[in-house]
């Protein structure tokens, strides 16, 4: 980096340095450092506290933590557990997918909002010497020298600093900083669906039957989450539809909406500022190469999920798990190549196309055709297909929903280990030219 005058950075020099404090972030840094790996998490914001996280701790996150001795202290945490996906439609409720029926200690999903699962992360991840978090820390540039990625450059509210090291992990989400350094360009699909997002208070006197609720009506799906003292609230639109709704008035979307879901009529009221509803675009897309020398992309980095199923932290997480399973050894000892990269996306890679395949197929055959388009879909009637109802389909949704394609397991040292040597960062300054 060359600038008019001396420039004297504060440099930290690290084994693994990891852009990005969401769940894939935080998990493999909590991973390599278990293992004896000096790692850095650099996390944009000062806090884990964002709009839009999803909160669906799936049993094969359990499992992976449960390995971990994590597991019980996880759901410590105040949570509500979803055993079932019922669909409830005007033609009658059924039972989409039932996990009670899986072999697994966990067979459930824990509702933890995301601010609450990281924050547990942390701090035990801060218990390990070699563990570094950098809050407020937004990398925006790469180091380059003889082709190969060397670190990053960030910025804080003290200044700018860099890191060097051995391997840099671009965990830093969809719209990922690092990826559009590299110039990859993800494969974009479009799913046929936004999702508005909002909160309302629970009635006096309201006792919900479950925790987690689905009801389809014509042009839409509503999800809605017990949080105790109200609901979280996803309606589920044709693509591009907010500006539709948003010009009609937020009277009009609050009468067509109660028409439609009045089981949560009275609890609109409360809505009287379109700032209290939130849009989340859905996409779905792909890398197709995760990596390059000295840089992997992990998590929605590398791939964004739809939200049907709520699988995008978990398959977030098992990148993760995978990643630190083939990197501790070539870490430790220093001779990380681009062949270690390329395994971990041919192992994770063929996972994510299979449950992206299968979003799509739900998204079809939940919602069809009609959901297309916003001028035909709140005219025509949603009837799921009758082959979801069968017991056998039931059973591979809620495998699929639970595990993925297959199982994901910590392997090696990091399951036994419980001290660890501490491997010291060294900080010094370096002159830029």
């Amino acid at each position: 980096m060359r600038k008019e005058g001396p420039e004297r950075l504060d440099a930290i020099e690290t084994r693994c340095c990891i852009v990005g404090g969401g769940p894939a972030g935080m998990m493999l840094g909590y991973l390599l450092a278990r293992r004896g790996i000096d790692v850095t998490v650099l996390e944009s914001h000062l806090d884990f506290d964002r709009e839009f996280r999803g909160d669906t701790v799936h049993p094969s996150t359990l499992e992976v933590l449960d390995q971990l001795g994590l597991a019980d202290r996880l759901l410590e945490i105040p949570h509500t557990r979803l055993m079932k996906v019922v669909l409830n439609s005007p033609e009658g409720a059924f039972v989409l997918a039932d996990l009670r029926g899986l072999k697994t200690k966990f067979p459930f999903v824990a509702l933890i909002p995301q601010v609450r699962f990281l924050g547990f992360i942390a701090d035990v991840a801060r218990d390990l010497p070699n563990f570094h978090l950098i809050m407020g820390a937004s990398a925006d540039e790469l180091i380059e020298e003889e082709g190969k990625v060397r670190g990053v450059r960030y910025q804080s509210r003290e200044g700018r600093h860099e890191i060097r090291s051995l391997l840099t992990i671009a965990a830093d989400g969809r719209h990922s900083r690092l990826r559009t350094a590299s110039g990859f360009e993800p494969i974009k699909s479009s799913p046929p669906m936004d999702v508005l997002w909002f909160k309302l208070p629970r009635l006096p006197g309201e006792t919900p039957e479950t925790d987690t609720d689905f009801f389809i009506r014509p042009g839409r799906m509503l999800i809605r989450l017990n949080r105790g003292d109200y609901w979280q609230v996803g309606l589920v639109i044709p693509k591009g539809g907010f500006h539709t709704l948003k010009t009609a008035g937020l009277d009009s979307f609050k009468r067509v909406t109660a028409e439609q879901f009045p089981m949560i009529a009275g609890n609109l009221e409360a809505l009287d500022d379109w700032k209290q509803v939130m849009p989340l675009v859905v996409e779905s897309s792909r890398l197709k190469l995760w990596h390059r020398p000295g840089l992997l992309f992990i998590g929605d980095a590398a791939h964004v999920m739809s939200p049907v199923g709520g699988v995008g932290i978990n398959y977030a997480i098992q990148d993760a798990v995978v990643a630190s399973n083939v990197l501790a050894e070539p870490l430790r000892r220093g001779d990380l190549t681009d062949a270690d990269l390329a395994k971990i996306q041919r192992l994770r890679e063929w996972p994510t196309r299979v449950i992206q395949t299968f979003q799509g197929l739900m998204q079809k055959n939940l919602f069809g055709s009609e959901f297309q388009r916003v001028d035909s879909a709140a005219s025509r009637p949603i009837r799921p297909p009758f082959f979801l109802r069968l017991p056998f389909v039931g059973s591979f949704i809620a495998r699929i929903l639970a595990f993925g394609p297959r199982r994901v397991r910590v392997e090696g040292d990091a399951v036994k280990n419980e001290t660890f040597a501490r491997v010291g960062l060294k900080r010094r300054s370096i002159q830029s030219d």
